[in-house]
């Protein structure tokens, strides 16, 4: 049975949250491929495919907004 997760609110500017997201994927890549190599570790499947979830969500999020806030790329002027 899952458990029921209250969600909470942030708000964030896109730099942080592609620094955020940043982080959270270095610790993502540890947990799945250098710790698990530890003596004594114990895989949690269901953390790390929560985990490999969130750090898309905050991907597409931070590409988004990213799109959005970029200015359009300048025209050449036309040669006469």
């Amino acid at each position: 049975m899952k458990a029921h997760m209250k969600k909470v609110t942030l708000e964030f500017t896109v730099e942080e949250l592609g620094a955020l997201t940043s982080m959270a994927s270095d610790q993502l890549f540890r947990k799945q491929f250098i710790d698990s190599k530890m003596p004594g570790f114990i895989p949690n499947r269901a953390e790390l495919d929560l985990c490999k979830n969130l750090v898309i969500r905050l991907r597409t999020l931070v590409d988004a907004e990213r799109v959005k806030t970029e200015p359009p790329p300048k025209r050449k002027a036309a040669g006469r």
